[in-house]
């Protein structure tokens, strides 16, 4: 059967309800839909590259509506703003809302369009708001590219899932090539069900997954059938704690679902992680790295050993994986497959010069050639194509464990100047606070022991410390830096690093007592920091919450108008700004301390 069959038994069931219908309501009927292919087609003509889809939403059922209201119809018409560099996402919704509003107003004046952008969207699923999802799964597609009929099945799945296991469904996630940007009419819709597992008690976590497992996919057959969307849900099912495993052993799957995937419901587990992502907080560990390293070369055993049909998808994970690892232990989160090659060839071919290009040619290749398969564009592999994968696989791991020793190399040598760059910088900051305003490179040994050691500020031991990363450093410079002696400044700079910001803390910390008001207000305490020219006022120190205002300091010692401001600014300004010696307060400072916290303000002494 071919794509247009369905299509026109769906075109012959729609003529055979409307002629079920009175004349009168056929003629309306008849009249909206040509106005909506008139619509669909102006706005398609003038921002076709936009429009992901055009949506009708159902009559308003309320009887108490006034006549032109009961006659209002509502399109949700949802844009793509992803690639959209020359304005802001609210200039383009702004922008394309009025001229699509003008639009159908020109065709019917009771035609109302509710403009949804695309990172909207999403952005209303990561703040946990799913009244937009709940619309679009009540609507009626027009035009649809593929993302409006994901969205209606996903969601309509959602809401059985959830209504029959609500207690163990942690997140409900959309992932795949619909979150990436490359979806088509065809692509499959990939959901991701995360199962609640840590309070099992009646059977094995393996019996509690397979058994929601079969449900949930049962279900997902039924959504279809519901939404009339044909295209594949494929529905993947983890429970919580294979899904924290995975997470930790860095699998480059769920590193990509939580990068891309939107979160369709989530009970506080998805989006932390998430967010943690993208802080750069969840990193794949040593063992990790050495575990995507080493099943390379077992996969390419079993190679050997397995039928010629099947080698390709071993042979195309067991060069990715070991590629995935390298851009780990270089620093980055794992890329998709797609996106693997490209940035194996921007960081060790043109930046880091470590690499030949063919060696990237090799992983491209062998991902097409996977890809056309799974496609189905390519239909078979003789045994030479299988054997000459086989060999250049083989050199490409070769080359893969020679990047791994350039890069630890690397990683090794840049730690030795970090650290030194990073230490040399606190202590010039520490001589700053003493009163050192500036010190060569050729002097910071000399001043540091004069300034710091020799007055019993602070221990001798650093000050060997300190000799210590500079030889190591020189030896950097020569180019005789061994292993032993970057662990070793590793481990001994981290306890130097540590007492030196303390110091600091400790001494910031004594020097902003002498910049502070404190004050009582009811049954609340604030205070007020004095800085030169402007003060920062602490509403309520004890809230978790603290409401923060600015405000500045005239000549004859009142404060100007307050304004709101946060901590970042507050610690940014005294970062910046040199705390004063002395603060002396005029009179015109306690008149506006009552206009700032109340009449019944009380100044604080020895606190």
């Amino acid at each position: 059967m071919t794509k247009k069959e369905p299509e026109k038994k769906d075109d012959k069931k729609e003529e055979e309800l409307l002629s079920k219908l009175p004349k009168e309501t056929q003629e309306k009927l008849k009249d909206i839909k040509e106005k909506l292919q008139r619509y669909q087609k102006s706005i398609l003509e003038k921002f076709d590259k936009y429009i992901m889809g055009i949506s009708l939403l159902p009559p308003p059922k309320d009887e108490q509506l006034k006549p032109e209201e009961r006659d209002k119809i509502t399109l949700i018409v949802l844009v793509d703003d992803s690639d959209s560099k020359k304005m802001s996402k609210f200039e383009l919704k702004d922008k394309l809302a009025a001229i699509l509003q003008s639009t159908a107003t020109d065709i019917d004046k009771n035609f109302f369009v509710q403009t949804v952008i695309l990172s909207d969207l999403w952005q209303s699923c990561y703040d946990a708001r799913y009244d937009v999802l709940q619309l679009v799964a009540l609507s009626a597609p027009i035009f649809d590219t593929g993302m409006l009929q994901a969205v209606k099945i996903a969601e309509v799945h959602k809401t059985m899932v959830l209504k029959k296991f609500e207690k163990y469904i942690v997140s409900y996630v959309l992932a795949g090539s619909l979150v990436q940007g490359r979806a088509t009419k065809t692509s499959d819709i990939d959901v991701w069900v995360v199962i609640d597992d840590t309070d099992v008690k009646k059977m094995t976590r393996g019996e509690l997954k397979d058994k929601l497992r079969a449900i949930i996919i049962g279900m997902g057959i039924e959504a279809g059938e519901i939404t009339g969307v044909r295209n594949k849900l494929n529905i993947q099912v983890y429970i919580l704690t294979d899904f924290w495993d995975s997470l930790r052993e860095a699998n480059p799957i769920i590193f990509t679902l939580l990068r891309d995937g939107v979160p369709f419901y989530d009970r506080g587990i998805f989006m932390p992680w998430k967010q943690l992502l993208r802080m750069g907080k969840i990193k794949p560990s040593a063992e990790a790295i050495d575990l995507f390293m080493a099943s390379g070369h077992q996969m390419l055993q079993r190679v050997h050993l397995k039928l010629k049909d099947i080698g390709m998808e071993d042979i195309y994970y067991a060069i990715l994986t070991p590629s995935q690892a390298a851009l780990m232990l270089y620093g980055v989160p794992p890329p998709a497959p797609k996106e693997t090659a490209e940035l194996m060839r921007e960081i060790f071919c043109k930046k880091e010069k470590f690499m030949e290009e063919k060696f990237v040619s090799t992983l491209e290749k062998v991902i097409k050639i996977r890809k056309d398969i799974e496609h189905g564009t390519k239909k078979e592999m003789t045994g030479k194509e299988i054997d000459d994968m086989l060999g250049e696989s083989e050199d490409y791991l070769k080359r893969i464990k020679k990047l791994f020793s350039q890069i630890e190399k690397l990683k090794e040598e840049g730690e030795v100047v970090g650290v030194y760059d990073h230490i040399v910088s606190i202590i010039r900051d520490v001589l700053r606070l003493e009163g050192v305003e500036k010190v060569s490179d050729a002097d910071i040994v000399t001043t540091f022991e004069e300034e710091m050691v020799s007055q019993g500020k602070i221990p001798a031991k650093f000050l060997r410390l300190l000799n210590e990363l500079i030889k190591a450093k020189k030896d950097y410079d020569e180019k005789k830096l061994n292993k032993q002696e970057v662990e070793k400044v590793k481990k001994d700079s981290s306890a130097l690093i540590k007492f030196l910001v303390e110091y600091m803390q400790r001494k910031r910390g004594r020097e902003l007592e002498r910049a502070k008001i404190r004050v009582k207000h009811g049954d609340r305490y604030g205070e007020v920091v004095l800085l030169d020219d402007v003060a920062f006022i602490i509403h309520d120190i004890d809230h978790e919450d603290k409401e923060i205002s600015k405000a500045a300091i005239n000549q004859d010692g009142s404060l100007g108008l307050p304004e709101k401001t946060t901590l970042d600014e507050l610690e940014k300004h005294l970062a910046k700004t040199p705390i004063p010696q002395k603060v002396f307060l005029k009179e015109r400072i306690f008149t506006d301390l009552r206009k700032v916290f109340g009449k019944d303000v009380e100044v604080l002494m020895n606190y």
